[in-house]
């Protein structure tokens, strides 16, 4: 092997890299080591996490109800009805019959293993004109019988439930409330991660065995994420002792650890492959390797993580659990990738071509320039300005419709699919019994809550919603919860939940109504909390934090790319071209979801806006994983610069030589993300194609047209620091003065790479 020259001392990727090489078990083992320890740790502490609360006032009623140790049995609905042509309730004995049978059955279940009735309080509309007056419907052909879960299991319910279907042909009757469709679509998340892997792992597969032409080759990149993916979730297992992780999480991470787990081994394999080709012996093309395409995976790396930590700012725990994952999952890959990955390498050395595929695997394993690529890019440098200019128009165009984004959660018949049993009953129940108005449910604690000022402060609230002008609503419902010390008053507000009419009512009763009852009561605390409240305060949230989080995520960026290249333009471009990409992102998610074109291609309904925490989240996720490729693009340009081309002839050559990598590593992308498009939740399918689309936008548009055209327009100011800024400091992970001397073994075989 090579020796290096040069009295500095070798660049810390570099050591690394060589020190795996050199320790192939003790690298490779070491991080598997790690990896288990961390699954062990988290296997040990269990698989509980705290329970996620709003942001805002929801989050402080959601609080005190739990300090409380407030328990409330969740209700359950089973609908009964008949059809157009049948009679209605009052002329028809076998509805009666039915519903007094169901109820009989449900009685009838005794209790379970702790002692708890496995359903209480059975109420049916033969229990009085009460009762018939609140579970019948209007046109008397739906009704219902409620119950109390407060077993530990829905199961005996629902056999007890399906059984009295059976028993009563050509009457509905189907199970439906808060626990039935939190077990339909703790089902539907499971089926899709589920599918997620299936999809992902082997089209992964399939993309990197037409890259390489070897199976060996595809395999351990994917190895490498999966195994990051699996020790993430370790970690998040160990950290939801204190955290909240939402359901949509492992999801997430699976996401965002396949798809850069599989590009930072990507670059690795391909530069090995490549300086292979040049004449180096194995062990020296992984050393070369690891202080070029090592460095951009460890740049690329940082700033993934600085990007996602940006989602701190925003003290929303929705994101925290999610953010914890993600940073995970692209650290561990990061690490694997500087340390197993060359361990492996070197151990399997030509071997890692092996079991060929065939017609491809005697073309893939020469590595080529990409011809297209090249043909576009020696086209941009000619005219550098019109292509930028044309390049940015089209962006823009594409970032138009993003102007009148909304931002809003989708009920559950938007967000799931139609044919869920329980969400089809719940649907009906909705229509069959109309509720006009949408409780705001206020919280109050205090020490003498069936006291005179209390009782005083309600009725002065009820003189509020009766002068609100309609926008609050009677009944006003006042609950002492058992002990004494809490109490729930439910005012119903105007509009549909989600409208303007209810945003206004809301803002009515924090601002004006209880301030001039409640409030005026001393040693009394309280929080609005309901549908419209929470999603009202996970959009102030949201908003407030927003530009923190931009400001985070593109001054940390711009800190990182300004260290790594010491150059001011580097970090200015890439930010306006991810920002350019990123609006495009956001106008196509736009026209798709909010305007519901392609509904019936990937079937979903449209509700008119977009899911509220999607907007951050991709700006942060895409912030940061554009730099894998960006990065090692700027890497090989400036490596060929240095080299003695012209500043355009570095452009050409370096975005050709590293078009066939990033066009792999997007390929990979878009074809993970795009699996998220396939599954059942919208929000799964809006970051599916918001993701995959920028992307591929980033890919094409951006690096091959845009990047080039900035890059030759700036000339050789594109990589160099203004004198009076030159005194900064660097982070050099390539090194100082040392360097390997390739073997010359032909006309074009390359110069000594420039450390940067």
């Amino acid at each position: 092997m090579n020796q290096a020259t040069g009295a500095g001392r070798r660049p810390l990727v570099e050591r690394i890299t060589h020190w795996s090489v050199r320790n192939r078990k003790r690298a490779a083992f070491g991080w598997l080591g790690l990896v288990v320890l961390i699954i062990a740790i988290g296997a040990g502490l269990g698989s509980t996490s705290l329970d996620e609360h709003a942001p805002g006032e929801t989050g402080r009623a959601q609080k005190m109800l739990d300090d409380a140790q407030v328990f409330s049995p969740p209700q359950e609905s089973v609908l009964i009805e008949v059809g157009a042509g049948d009679p209605a309730y009052a002329d028809n004995p076998k509805m009666r019959q039915a519903a007094e049978d169901v109820a009989r059955a449900l009685r009838g279940l005794g209790k379970d293993e702790t002692g708890a009735n496995w359903a209480s309080d059975v109420v049916t509309p033969t229990d009085g004109a009460e009762a018939a007056e609140k579970l019948v419907s209007a046109d008397g052909r739906s009704l219902l019988v409620r119950f109390s879960v407060t077993g530990y299991s829905m199961e005996p319910m629902e056999k007890a439930v399906a059984e009295q279907a059976k028993a009563h042909p050509g009457i509905g009757i189907a199970q439906t409330g808060k626990v039935s469709v939190s077990q339909a679509i703790d089902k539907i998340q499971d089926d899709d991660f589920l599918r997620a892997e299936l999809l992902s792992i082997p089209l992964t597969v399939v993309i990197l065995a037409v890259v390489f032409g070897s199976l060996v080759s595809a395999g351990l990149p994917v190895l490498i994420s999966l195994v990051s993916v699996v020790a993430a979730m370790g970690f998040l297992t160990f950290f939801g002792k204190w955290i909240a992780i939402g359901d949509s999480t492992p999801s997430v991470v699976l996401l965002i650890g396949m798809a850069v787990g599989v590009d930072y081994s990507l670059f690795y394999l391909r530069r090995a492959r490549e300086e292979r080709a040049a004449g180096h012996d194995n062990d020296t093309a992984l050393i070369i390797a690891g202080r070029t395409s090592g460095k951009a995976v460890v740049v690329s790396g940082l700033t993934v993580m600085v990007a996602l930590a940006g989602l701190f700012f925003t003290g929303i725990e929705t994101f925290t659990g999610m953010t914890v994952g993600t940073i995970s999952v692209v650290g561990i890959a990061m690490i694997g990738a500087i340390t197993a990955v060359p361990a492996v390498l070197s151990w399997l050395g030509e071997r890692v071509d092996r079991w060929k595929v065939p017609w491809l695997g005697a073309r893939r394993t020469v590595v080529k320039d990409s011809r297209v690529w090249g043909a576009v890019v020696r086209q941009v440098v000619k005219a550098p300005v019109v292509w930028a200019l044309v390049g940015a128009a089209v962006l823009a165009l594409l970032a138009v419709p993003a102007l009148g984004l909304k931002l809003s959660d989708p009920d559950l018949k938007h967000r799931l699919p139609t044919d869920v049993p329980a969400l089809q009953a719940l649907e009906r129940v909705e229509k069959a019994f109309p509720v006009d108005t949408q409780p705001a449910e206020v919280v109050v604690r205090g020490t003498d809550l069936d006291g005179a000022a209390v009782k005083a402060a309600i009725g002065a609230l009820k003189e509020q919603v009766a002068d609100s002008g309609g926008k609050l609503k009677e009944p006003v419902e006042a609950s002492l919860i058992p002990g004494g010390k809490l109490m729930v008053v439910r005012v119903p507000l105007a509009g549909d939940g989600k409208n303007a009419a209810s945003v206004a009512a809301l803002k009515e009763l924090r601002d004006k109504a209880l301030p001039a009852s409640l409030g005026e009561v001393d040693g009394l605390e309280y929080a609005v909390a309901g549908d419209t409240a929470k999603q009202e305060d996970f959009n102030s949230a949201l908003n407030g934090s927003a530009p923190w989080v931009f400001g985070f995520v593109i001054v940390l960026a711009f800190v990182l790319l300004t260290a790594a290249f010491r150059s001011l333009v580097i970090p200015i471009v890439s930010i306006i071209l991810n920002l350019l990409s990123i609006g495009a992102a956001y106008g196509i998610l736009t026209l798709v979801f909010q305007e519901g074109h392609l509904a019936s291609l990937l079937d979903f309904r449209s509700y008119g806006a977009v899911v509220s925490w999607l907007p951050l989240f991709m700006f942060v996720t895409l912030f940061g994983l554009s730099m894998d490729y960006h990065v090692f693009i700027l890497s090989r340009v400036r490596e060929y610069r240095g080299r003695g081309l012209s500043p355009k002839d570095a452009v050409v050559e370096g975005i050709t030589r590293s078009a066939g990598v990033v066009t792999s590593a997007a390929a990979v992308m878009v074809a993970v993300f795009s699996v998220f498009a396939t599954l059942s939740a919208i929000d799964f399918k809006m970051v599916g194609v918001g993701l995959a689309t920028a992307v591929l936008i980033d890919a094409t548009i951006v690096r091959g047209v845009l990047l080039p055209a900035a890059l030759t327009m700036f000339g050789d100011a594109t990589w160099k620091m203004p004198r009076a800024l030159r005194w900064l400091p660097g982070v050099s992970l390539e090194g100082g003065d040392e360097e390997y001397v390739p073997a010359p073994v032909s006309p074009d075989t390359e110069q000594p790479a420039l450390a940067v």
